[in-house]
C-alpha cells in the first residue's frame, strides 16, 4: 500500500496491479491526447464523470490512434446502466435486446455506450448459456471493469482511455502487442472461439486490416475449430463477412481467410472462386477495386459487391441448366434464383439486396447490342452505372473483350453525332424479318347478295 502510494507520488511511467495485471500508462507513454478523440465521445465521458460514474473510450478507437489511423467509430464503456446512461442524455435511446447499449447522439454523430460486462461463466451461473459446441447463446449480465477486459476477444482490443487523465488502462498487454504487430487472443484460444467461433474470422480481418501477424497460439486452433463455423446464424455470419469486405483490404482478407483454412463450407462463393484460375482473376479485380475505392474515401454497394462475388457460381448454375435443355434466357433467371438460394441458406444475404444484383446480372447480355435505339436504352437505365462497372470489371479480369468496355466508355461521355457515327450497322441476316399483316377484307369490295 505505501509502495503505491509512494510510487503514484514520485510519478513512475507506469503502474501495475499485480493482480489484475493492469497499467495505467500515462500520456508521455503513449502520446495520444484528448485532442484526438472525437468531440462528441469527449462529452459523453465528461458528463458521465460528472455525474459520478466512470466512463472511457474503448477498444478499436483507442487501437487505431495509437497505429496512427483514424477512427471509423468512437465506443464508450462505463460502470453506468444503459438507464442511468439515458437519464443523463437528453438525445439518447436504448437498443439492443440481447445486450442492451445506448446511443448518444451530438449532431451529426453518434457514440454507442456499452455498460460494463461480466465474463466469468461459473456451473450455477444462469445468466451464460452456451449450446453443446460451447458457443455462448446468452450472455446478458452486467460486471465490472476488469470482467469487461478479459471478455474482450483480443488484447489489442481490450485498451481502455481516460480523456481526463489521459491514461490508457490496458489489462492483458495490448499496447505492447499493438508495438510488436501481434495479434493475441485474450484465454485460452480454443475455448475463446467455441464461445464464439466468429472470433476466428475477427482473427483473420484484423490481422489483414492491420498487416499484424496472428500469434501462433491464437492460430493453432483455427483450422481444427474452422467447422464451427457453420453453427453460426447466417445473419451474424454476414454481418462479419461485410465488415470484412468493406474493411478497405478486403482482397488480403479473403486471402487471409484461405490461409487459415476458413474459406472451405463457409462460403459457397469462396470454395468455387478460390479454386479456379478464371474465377480468381475476377475476384482479384473486383476486391481491389473495392479496397481502392474505400480508401479513397469512396462509398460501395453492398449489392454490387455480392453481385462480383457470386456471378461466377451464377454461370455453374447456368450452365447446369443449359445442359439439362432449358432455353437460354429461363435458364439464367432461374440460375439467378438458385445462386441467391444457395448462398442464403449459409449466409444471410438480405433479399432487399436481390433485385439490385438481379439487375447488374441481367444488363451483361445488354452491352454486346450496340445498334439502333438499345444503347441509348441502355443508358438511361437506372442500373446503367453499376452494370457498367460491372463489365469494366469482367474487361479488366480477361473474361470479355476490352474493346468492349472501351466502346461504351467512350459512347457515355460522345456527343450526338459521336454516338450516331459508332453505332455497329446489324448485318442483314441477323435482322428479324417482319411478318407481314394479312390484309383485311374491305367490306364495300365485297359483293352485296340479294
Amino acid at each position: 500500500m505505501i509502495k503505491r502510494f509512494i510510487r503514484r507520488i514520485l510519478g513512475k511511467k507506469s503502474q501495475t496491479n499485480k493482480k489484475t495485471r493492469l497499467q495505467r500508462i500515462p500520456v508521455a507513454n503513449h502520446g495520444l491526447t484528448r485532442e484526438q478523440i472525437l468531440p462528441c465521445a469527449l462529452k459523453v465521458t465528461d458528463t458521465l464523470q460528472q455525474g459520478g460514474f466512470t466512463a472511457f473510450v474503448v477498444g478499436g478507437a483507442v487501437r487505431d490512434l495509437l497505429l496512427g489511423k483514424m477512427p471509423k467509430d468512437f465506443d464508450v464503456a462505463t460502470n453506468a446502466t444503459p438507464e442511468q446512461v439515458r437519464d443523463l442524455f437528453r438525445r439518447s435511446r436504448i437498443i439492443g435486446r440481447r445486450f442492451r447499449l445506448v446511443h448518444v447522439m451530438c449532431g451529426a454523430d453518434t457514440i454507442e455506450v456499452s455498460t460494463f460486462r461480466a465474463c466469468a461463466i461459473t456451473e450455477d451461473d444462469t445468466s451464460h448459456v452456451t449450446d453443446d459446441t460451447g458457443r455462448i447463446v446468452r450472455d446478458n449480465v452486467f460486471g465490472d471493469q476488469e470482467s469487461d477486459a478479459e471478455r474482450r476477444d483480443f488484447t489489442i482490443n481490450a485498451l481502455y482511455y481516460d480523456p481526463s487523465t489521459q491514461e490508457i488502462w490496458d489489462y492483458r498487454g495490448g499496447v505492447a502487442d499493438i508495438k510488436r504487430k501481434t495479434l493475441r487472443i485474450i484465454g485460452d484460444p480454443t475455448t475463446r472461439y467455441r464461445e464464439d467461433p466468429v472470433r476466428m474470422l475477427r482473427a483473420a480481418r484484423f490481422a489483414a486490416k492491420l498487416d499484424f501477424h496472428i500469434d501462433e497460439t491464437t492460430r493453432a486452433p483455427i483450422t481444427e475449430l474452422a467447422e464451427l463455423l457453420s453453427n453460426v446464424p447466417p445473419s451474424r455470419l454476414f454481418d462479419e463477412m461485410l465488415k470484412l469486405l468493406l474493411s478497405g483490404h478486403a482482397l488480403r482478407a479473403v486471402h487471409q481467410l484461405r490461409a487459415e483454412g476458413l474459406h472451405h463450407g463457409m462460403l459457397p462463393m469462396l470454395d468455387s472462386i478460390l479454386e479456379q484460375d478464371e474465377g480468381q482473376r475476377f475476384i482479384t479485380a473486383a476486391l481491389h477495386n473495392t479496397d481502392q475505392r474505400l480508401q479513397a474515401g469512396k462509398s460501395v454497394s453492398p449489392a454490387f459487391l455480392f453481385a462480383t462475388l457470386l456471378w461466377h457460381e451464377l454461370h455453374i448454375h447456368y450452365r447446369t441448366r443449359l445442359d439439362a435443355g432449358e432455353s437460354a434466357s429461363a435458364a439464367f433467371f432461374a440460375a439467378m434464383d438458385d445462386t441467391l438460394d444457395q448462398q442464403r441458406a449459409r449466409l444471410a444475404v438480405p433479399r432487399r439486396l436481390d433485385g439490385m444484383m438481379k439487375e447488374i446480372w441481367s444488363l451483361q447480355s445488354r452491352f454486346d447490342q450496340r445498334s439502333g435505339s438499345r444503347p441509348y436504352r441502355l443508358l438511361g437505365h437506372p442500373r446503367f452505372r453499376a452494370g457498367y462497372d460491372f463489365l469494366l470489371l469482367r474487361a479488366e479480369s480477361g473474361e470479355v473483350d476490352k474493346t468492349l468496355a472501351d466502346w461504351w466508355t467512350t459512347f457515355q461521355d460522345a456527343d450526338e453525332a459521336e454516338r450516331a457515327a459508332m453505332l455497329v450497322n446489324e448485318p442483314a441476316s441477323a435482322k428479324p424479318k417482319r411478318r407481314r399483316r394479312a390484309k383485311k377484307p374491305n367490306p364495300a369490295a365485297q359483293p352485296i347478295n340479294d
